[in-house]
């Protein structure tokens, strides 16, 4: 898992989000049972954890920009 992945891992977890990593390296992100997001573990798009992060902040989670 990429180095700032983990720290946003890191950051869901202690915010009360449900983490799964998948067998492809993904982080999916859900909450109550629901899921809010999906992570690539090695985007190829600049935007991809930003928009990733977009939806988790819309749940609720709180990252510094």
């Amino acid at each position: 898992m990429h180095k700032e992945l983990k720290k946003i891992a890191k950051a869901l977890e202690a915010q009360g989000f449900d983490l799964e990593v998948t067998s492809r390296g993904h982080l999916i992100v859900s909450r109550d049972g629901q899921k809010i997001t999906t992570f690539a573990g090695t985007p190829s798009d600049g935007r991809s954890w930003k928009n990733s992060l977009a939806y988790a902040r819309r749940a609720g989670f709180i990252w510094p920009r």
